[in-house]
């Protein structure tokens, strides 16, 4: 391989690499706004269905134990859009919580003033 031949061959990843990487950076912010747009869709369900499924809550705490996990990576990383995602999610993740909460307080009072005391012995 001559000097030309190899200064054409570098042109030539050069030119295709930034390609690549620019292809390469959308994939996050996709993943990120897929994402988000999950959590906004949980949060909509939970709020049509008025839930009060104890899965839901065990889903919402694992996941803001996993996205907490995944925020201290991705600082280490100094990864912006999976930092951006996490925070996002634990966000959301937080008041889905909050809301299923409420629900249960709520659905526990109602059942306490349908159900009638017994009579004193």
């Amino acid at each position: 391989m001559n000097a030309n031949e190899t200064n054409e061959t570098n042109e030539t990843n050069e030119t295709n690499e930034p390609n690549i990487n620019s292809t390469l950076k959308v994939i996050p912010y996709t993943a990120t706004s897929l994402s988000v747009v999950g959590r906004f869709i949980f949060m909509f369900l939970l709020y049509k269905n008025k839930s009060t499924n104890s899965l839901s809550l065990l889903f919402c705490f694992l996941s803001i134990i996993s996205s907490s996990m995944w925020i201290y990576y991705s600082v280490q990383m100094n990864d912006a859009p999976l930092v951006m995602r996490s925070s996002t999610e634990i966000t959301l993740l937080f008041l889905s919580a909050l809301y299923i909460i409420k629900n249960k307080v709520s659905h526990h009072r109602e059942m306490r003033q349908t159900v009638p005391l017994p009579p004193p012995p």
